[in-house]
């Protein structure tokens, strides 16, 4: 089992920058996939990023390809998310979530563990 706690949101104007943390309490972090999602107001909780246990292969949302990457530290227990260039669109909360064994990284229902969220608002 796994507890996820993340940090680092906050209010940024358009075109700035945020680094998301996650961090991971409980054992074998490293054997869980570690994903991105967020949840705008009214909308449904969406993929964002994930990426795999060794910390190589990833994936993300087209909305965010080229604009946030996504790191994990397993010695850290931690997993992070670097947004630049960030829009008004992309304000929502950020949760950080663990999967065991997905078969579809941007399936939400596939991760068994979720941080309480990180609230990112971006100015227009």
């Amino acid at each position: 089992q796994v507890q996820l706690v993340e940090s680092g949101g906050g209010l940024v104007q358009a075109g700035g920058s945020l680094r998301l943390s996650c961090a991971a309490t409980g054992r074998a972090f490293g054997r869980y996939v570690m994903g991105w999602f967020r949840q705008a107001s009214g909308k449904q909780r969406e993929f964002v990023a994930a990426i795999n246990r060794s910390g190589g292969p990833t994936a993300y949302a087209d909305s965010v390809k080229g604009r946030f990457t996504i790191a994990r530290d397993n010695a850290e227990r931690a997993v992070y998310l670097q947004m630049n260039s960030l829009v008004f669109e992309d304000t929502a909360v950020y949760y950080c979530a663990a999967a065991d064994a997905p078969s579809l990284w941007s399936n939400r229902l596939e991760y068994g563990y979720w941080g309480q969220g990180t609230q990112v608002t971006v100015s227009s």
